[in-house]
């Protein structure tokens, strides 16, 4: 988070800059806000937290006879190093793709450079983090000794049978490798089980689309299926930075979307609702038009209003939901209109251990039936504590 809170100064001029829409009456908002603005790095910092220090550059480069120079500059040396960061995970991604194809291990990029290529046509626009990757949860065993070779280890290390619990309850696993921490994630899943979003990663394997990232061609996800496994994620973290809203609303702006497609996929996972929530926070945060296709296709209910308005001023204040509270938990729960998902969600989350229970206390595998038990403790307690 930003050492000093925003005012509406910051806010105005980076929620314009991160706008999708361009046009002449945007690039003269830009223009004015940056006469007024005094707070350069409570601007930068802020950009930086949400992820959009490449939209910020882009967006102030018609203006910047009117940006002081020692701003302009420091703000386009942290653009050009974004440059050279995303063209060294561009050459790692194609070591880690070749290697692993040499052992036919199926995968598929997705997030990062295949987003930021698909959805900004750059993969110098979006901050580049690590390297995202889908997999089949059956070829995990493999694709960790084949990254060995290329000098990545497990960021955690589980033994073989909680491993095998993990892989029921869990969905992604984190290698360290030469150039970072965590630099390298691997997902068979789009969420933990306990959200109660089952999208079969199987499917989005065989509805992938081939995009072009740094010149070569790989496969990644469908718009549709982008929209939608970035929508749940962003509700993971309660839509917490812009650039989370940016991926979204330039998805949205696509002409080729097929919208009917993915309410029938909605409506099958029981995410009408957070996908609504989703569009009203882009048109109200980003100023991006719902297309009235995308309208008629996720309907608004009586919950989606206020939720969106809640959320709003939630990502105005800067402060991150505890995602272990209460409130966090109600939360995910009215984002879910059916009253099944919201029963499934309630019971995973309660029945499902995971890695906090097992740093708890070491239990033989025979006994892994037990942690169901130290969850529920450590669920009482916390609510005990709220």
């Amino acid at each position: 988070m930003p050492s000093t809170r925003a005012t509406e100064h910051e806010w105005s001029l980076l929620r314009t800059a991160c706008s999708p829409v361009h046009t002449e009456q945007k690039n003269e908002q830009i223009k004015h806000l940056v006469t007024i603005l005094t707070r350069w790095d409570v601007l930068f910092e802020l950009a930086e937290h949400h992820g959009v220090q490449p939209l910020l550059y882009q967006a102030l480069l018609p203006a910047k006879a009117v940006v002081p120079p020692e701003h302009f500059n420091r703000l386009a040396q942290k653009y050009q190093a974004n440059v050279h960061k995303a063209l060294m995970l561009s050459r790692e991604l194609f070591r880690i793709l070749d290697r692993l194809s040499a052992d036919a291990i199926d995968v598929m990029p997705y997030k990062g450079l295949a987003l930021a290529e698909a959805v900004y046509g750059d993969i110098a626009l979006r901050q580049s983090g690590d390297i995202d990757l889908l997999i089949h949860t059956a070829d995990l065993t493999r694709l960790r000794e084949a990254v060995k070779d290329l000098g990545y280890v497990p960021h955690d290390h589980l033994s073989v049978a909680l491993e095998q619990e993990y892989l029921k309850s869990g969905y992604e696993f984190a290698f360290d490798g030469p150039a970072g921490r965590n630099l390298l994630e691997v997902q068979w899943a789009i969420q933990p089980r306990f959200y109660a979003v089952d999208l079969a990663v199987d499917q989005l394997f065989h509805r992938c689309v081939t995009a072009s990232v740094a010149g070569r061609s790989l496969r990644t996800l469908s718009l549709e299926d982008s929209f939608i496994v970035l929508a749940v994620h962003a509700a993971k973290h309660v839509w917490g930075r812009l650039i989370w809203l940016c991926d979204l609303a330039r998805i949205i702006q696509s002409p080729a979307l097929n919208w009917k497609m993915i309410a029938l996929r909605a409506e099958q996972l029981g995410i009408v609702r957070l996908l609504r929530v989703t569009l009203l926070l882009s048109e109200r945060v980003l100023n991006t038009p719902m297309p009235p296709a995308a309208d008629e296709a996720i309907p608004n209910d009586s919950g989606a209003g206020p939720l969106a308005s809640e959320i709003e001023s939630h990502i105005f204040r800067e402060n991150a939901f505890d995602t272990e509270s209460p409130a966090y938990f109600r939360l995910m729960l009215r984002l879910r209109e059916r009253r099944v998902d919201q029963a499934r969600f309630l019971t995973r989350l309660i029945l499902t251990p995971g890695p906090g229970e097992w740093d708890v206390v070491q239990l033989p595998p025979m006994l892994f039936p037990l942690y169901r038990l130290v969850r529920l403790g450590r669920l009482a307690a916390r609510m005990v504590r709220a």
